[in-house]
């Protein structure tokens, strides 16, 4: 099933239903996205209804929400076109990495497969976008390192990369840059020396003095060891 033949509203349940388990977390539940998605239990549930009759979802009751085959493949069409659209709205239109969601959670309903196949082409094949996230190519492949942690569960002391900052919050992408920790840069962290409670782990980016991170930072943040 092609994604434009659903709602924009059931695009955007199977974009957070997938998204919810892309870096190893359990799925998400009914009461999650009623939260997600500023509605009643009994709301989400009939809409889960409606994509479980259409063969998108498995649907048990009292369960956390999974998706099927197809459902997974039109979310991942839409990750793939929020991803692109995100990285053209700040490679080609000069968006900041903390503007660019909102706009592309608008634009990912009305674009074609035409246009996102252009975009894709003019942008070179990008295989992340502006926070790190992997972007599917038009097979519906991508890569996730195997070895990627969120910065917050790392222990003891050690050198990593930043792989993805999470963008849920414009604070934490800005907080995060002012820092410097973006994607790409390395890291020497000692997750045994922090400060006040809730704060993160004390890191150095290499070449500039340690900066305590805070917590939300380093909960919203992946890295990867370098060995």
């Amino acid at each position: 099933m092609n994604p434009d033949e659903l709602s924009p509203v059931a695009q955007d349940y199977l974009k957070v239903i997938w998204s919810r388990t892309e870096w190893g977390a359990p799925p998400i539940t009914t009461g999650e996205l009623a939260q997600r998605f500023g509605t009643s239990a009994a709301n989400v549930t009939e809409t889960l209804k409606r994509l479980d009759a259409q063969g998108l979802v498995a649907r048990i009751p009292y369960k956390p929400v999974e998706l099927t085959e197809a459902g997974a493949q039109c979310a991942i069409a839409m990750v793939r076109r929020h991803r692109l659209l995100e990285t053209y709205l700040v490679e080609a239109l000069g968006y900041d990495w903390d503007e660019v969601r909102d706009e592309a959670e608008r634009l990912e309903h009305a674009v074609s497969d035409t246009f996102i196949a252009r975009i894709d082409a003019i942008l070179e094949h990008p295989t992340a976008d502006p926070h790190g996230d992997p972007i599917p190519d038009a097979d519906h492949r991508w890569a996730h390192p195997e070895d990627a942690r969120r910065l917050a569960s790392v222990t003891g002391a050690g050198r990593f990369r930043v792989l993805v900052v999470s963008d849920a919050d414009p604070e934490v992408l800005r907080t995060a840059r002012e820092l410097g920790l973006v994607p790409g840069v390395e890291l020497d962290v000692d997750a045994g020396e922090s400060g006040a409670a809730g704060a993160g782990p004390l890191v150095r980016v290499l070449g500039r003095e340690g900066v305590e991170v805070p917590g939300s930072v380093a909960e919203g943040m992946l890295v990867r060891p370098i060995v």
